[in-house]
């Protein structure tokens, strides 16, 4: 007889995340192959990625201005000396049998980030989560398995070196996470910094972002830790949450069931979402770390340290409080605003050209998100400036044009056209003294209509109503129209 599953509030969960960042520089962190995504397998190498004999690695100096404005975001303290070290491992995607890290003196440590969930009436809730560390080092080649995404059940792997080399800045946070939920926040929020310094892409499909889980539960109330598993291969944050959220019922059932939680690593299979084990974890004694002897050490000036931080823009989270504050949007609509950079600044964009916050939030959020999501766009693709958005929206608030009517005309302002050219003619009729003779000419030339409306069918309203909007083109307003045929009807 199968036991009933543990209940969930006896146990939390210990989560935190160690994240590789793929930073967007032209060429590779030690050498100057490009690092262009998509190229043909094997073409962007050189021999300082591949470790051939006789080579010697040059750091990129604008990897060490990523990396330190990413830490600044992170709130890290910057350490004005730091190494590179070599950490051994072999695998077959590694040329050099060993990576160019860091180790014990990382460039940036004892950061936060704050998350944002939004609860079932709208609220944010807010949490920081701690950073511990984040270091340069450079990535791995990628091995393609045949017949299976992984090793285990391929035919043959195959090895393309292109993104040995990548520039990466590893980012560790604190075990400040207790939920699948707040972990994919973490990781979309760590993601949307990236993005906003333009240090990078945070492309999880093409390995721009790779995020690696270490996960543990113990009884609510104990102050251990339990026996961590770290949890690999998630390409989304999506698969990052429901990873999670198995590997939490895994282990408390195991616990229940009295076995043993042993320090492993596992692999997240998206087909049967489920996690597998892959191997026994290892630990930092096996990488035989020791300092990096063909490069310097690493000294960042107040200069320096002064110019990055001031170029850093506004981060997505003082963004969002700022909208809130200062434009009276909700949490949700702020979080929305400025999931991507951008959207934010087309919606500032009109904001400055006159609209109304509210209003530019609403367009958007609604119609234009929607036409976005169905051609696959992107908001700075469209011909549809923030000025024209501005002059629609004021024309629908003045009551110059109905918003049904810029929904219907939407499809031209988005190809660029003006909307004095797309409205020219079709403002909306607000005068009572212009409707009211359309009006009771409706209702004169519908007798037989008239006398049921009074014999109790009020539906019939609509239909008056869009007599009077047939003979106007449209170009009535709605409410005031309503207003007037309600009264004459009534009368």
């Amino acid at each position: 007889m199968t036991s009933a599953a543990p209940a969930k509030t006896e146990y939390e969960a210990i989560i935190g995340l160690e994240t590789h960042c793929q930073l967007s520089t032209q060429t590779k962190i030690f050498s100057d192959s490009s690092t262009k995504f998509g190229a043909d397998p094997n073409t962007n190498i050189d021999p300082v990625c591949m470790g051939l004999p006789g080579v010697l690695p040059v750091l990129n100096e604008k990897v060490l201005e990523y990396a330190v404005k990413a830490g600044l975001a992170l709130n890290c303290s910057i350490a004005k000396y730091s190494k590179f070290d070599r950490k051994q491992y072999f695998y077959p995607d590694l040329p050099k049998n060993y990576q160019i890290s860091q180790y014990d003196l990382p460039i940036a440590e004892h950061g936060w980030l704050e998350i944002e969930l939004i609860d079932g009436d709208g609220n944010p809730i807010r949490k920081k989560i701690g950073i511990t560390r984040l270091h340069m080092e450079e990535d791995a080649g990628k091995l393609v398995h045949a017949g299976s995404d992984r090793l285990s059940g391929s035919t043959y792997s195959l090895v393309d070196y292109n993104r040995a080399g990548v520039p990466l800045v590893e980012i560790v946070s604190e075990p400040d996470l207790r939920s699948g939920q707040e972990a994919a926040e973490y990781a979309q929020e760590l993601r949307r910094i990236m993005r906003y310094l333009g240090v990078s892409d945070g492309n999880m499909q093409e390995g721009s972002l790779r995020c690696d889980v270490n996960i543990s539960v113990r009884p609510i109330g104990q102050k251990e830790f339990g026996t961590k598993v770290e949890i690999k291969n998630m390409n989304s944050f999506s698969a990052i949450q429901k990873a999670i959220e198995y590997e939490i019922e895994r282990q408390i059932a195991a616990v229940e069931a009295g076995e043993k939680i042993i320090q492993e690593t596992r692999l997240w299979e998206e087909g049967s979402q489920k996690t597998f084990s892959m191997r026994v974890k290892e630990g930092s004694s096996d990488y035989r770390y020791f300092p990096e002897p063909d490069l310097g050490p690493i000294e960042v000036s107040e200069e320096q340290m002064s110019s990055w931080r001031s170029e850093l823009p506004e981060l997505p989270a003082d963004k969002r409080h700022r909208y809130e504050e200062e434009l009276d949007l909700s949490a949700y609509d702020a979080r929305v605003l400025t999931e991507e950079v951008a959207t934010s600044k087309y919606f500032e964009a009109t904001i400055a050209a006159g609209a109304s916050a509210k209003g530019a939030a609403n367009w958007i959020m609604g119609d234009i998100a929607a036409y976005l999501n169905k051609q696959k766009l992107n908001i700075a693709e469209i011909a549809l400036t923030p000025e024209n958005l501005a002059k629609t929206i004021s024309l629908i608030e003045k009551g110059t044009i109905s918003g049904k009517k810029v929904k219907d005309k939407l499809t031209d302002l988005l190809a660029g056209k003006s909307p004095d050219d797309v409205f020219k003619g079709q403002e909306q009729i607000s005068d009572p003294a212009v409707l009211i003779p359309i009006v009771e000419q409706a209702i004169a030339n519908n007798p037989k209509e008239l006398e049921k409306y009074r014999s109790g069918k009020t539906k019939l309203l609509g239909f008056f109503v869009g007599q009077v909007l047939k003979q106007t083109g449209g170009r009535a307003d709605p409410k005031l129209t309503n207003k007037l045929v309600t009264e004459k009807l009534n009368g």
